[in-house]
């Protein structure tokens, strides 16, 4: 099968969408399906089965900036490469977003499937209704990754979907050596903006012990000023924007993982990769993280924004080795639930499922046109 794979961010940017869409490439491409990732580039693609569509254009969108490419030349070069590449089958990864899976649905160029991953309520779904959901109707097969990235795009857009959650290269995050951490560790990876959550993480560690230690990695808005009002904090060290290959090392090597997020989350994917990499986790009780870490058993949840209940709960998990590996134990087992080999299947059966639609559907339209070519109209034969 030759599939190609969408995404309407920036492929050399670090995000749950790019990473979802470069993992399950790589894994449909173990076994033996010709695949192709198309999407926005801002430096050389990061793997050798990208084609690059160009820059992207930094976007506010749902309390964040999102990477896309909505310019003309961006969507000239997508529709240039569906034409050459002959796809059986599109897989759009955010069919809404601006940009290259937006034009993708317009030309529709082969059957498609679409996942969708925002959750938290969308204003360009409530100001372009009409449209986005005319738009909708050309997906053959849709999936959403968690119960409420499904209920959000089923009020905007309805039609039904299929709940695929995530999933992680657990060989991949595995084989990467840990960062040795030489006291009690926190790692926090994301956005410093303010849904992440970031201050209220760091204003926890005025709770912590004087030995606690703690990794921010990522940048964004917030960066500046909360470097600057932290900075006789020696305990923080701010890592600015890694790899994907230091993001699993510091995983590694870090005793906890913790992810503060306020809101918008649809699905943690870096706590599966947390689970995957032996690292305890305290996150905030959200239902993008619930749906992943079992509250008691594969993570430690707390109330979002409640800086007392957070500190509580990775002084808890520091200083109780029973604790934490009672974690760490209970999330290997978790993360082998959403391998992206059982994912990568599951995607298989909706390309299929969306094939046969298809063709189902050209056969119906056959038939039709034959039926309609023998009904005499006035003025003559109807064609």
């Amino acid at each position: 099968m030759r599939i190609g794979i969408i995404s309407p961010y920036s492929l050399t940017l670090p995000g749950g969408v790019q990473g979802q869409v470069l993992s399950l490439a790589r894994v449909l491409r173990t076994k033996g399906h010709e695949t192709r990732v198309l999407g926005p580039c801002d430096g050389p693609p990061p793997d050798a089965g990208v084609t690059p569509l160009g820059n992207s254009l930094p976007t506010a969108a749902n309390g964040s900036v999102a990477p896309i490419a909505p310019d003309v030349s961006a969507q000239l070069r997508l529709i240039r490469a569906l034409r050459e590449e002959a796809f059986d089958v599109v897989h759009l990864h955010e069919p809404m977003a601006p940009g290259p899976t937006m034009t993708a649905l317009l030309v529709r160029s082969a059957p498609v499937v679409a996942t969708f991953h925002a959750a938290g309520g969308s204003m360009a779904y409530r100001w372009f209704r009409p449209g986005v959901r005319a738009l909708a109707s050309r997906i053959d097969v849709r999936c959403a990754v968690s119960e409420d990235a499904r209920l959000m795009a089923e009020a905007a857009l309805g039609g039904s979907y299929r709940v695929l959650y995530n999933g992680i290269e657990i060989d991949r995050v595995q084989a990467v050596a840990a960062t040795s951490a030489e006291a009690p560790t926190i790692l926090f990876i994301g956005r410093h903006e303010p849904r992440k959550g970031l201050d209220v993480l760091l204003a926890s560690m005025a709770l912590l012990p004087d030995d606690t230690r703690l990794w921010v990695a990522g940048e964004g808005p917030d960066t500046r000023a909360l470097r600057a009002q932290y900075a006789t904090d020696g305990r923080i060290t701010w890592l600015g924007r890694i790899s994907e290959d230091e993001k699993l090392a510091r995983l590694r090597g870090a005793d906890v993982f913790c992810a503060p997020s306020l809101r918008g989350e649809s699905f943690g994917i870096v706590l599966l990769e947390a689970m995957a990499a032996g690292t305890a986790i305290v996150a905030s009780d959200l239902p993008g993280y619930s749906n992943v870490a079992r509250a008691g058993l594969d993570a430690a949840l707390v109330p979002p924004g409640d800086e007392p209940a957070l500190a509580a709960a990775l002084l808890d998990v520091l200083t109780d080795p029973a604790r934490r590996a009672a974690l760490v134990a209970s999330g290997a087992v978790r993360a082998e639930q959403f391998s992206m080999e059982r994912l990568a299947d599951a995607y298989l059966e909706c390309y299929r499922d969306a094939i046969e639609l298809r063709e189902g559907n050209a056969r119906v339209g056959r038939r039709r046109a034959r039926a309609l070519g023998g009904v005499r109209v006035r003025g003559g034969m109807r064609r």
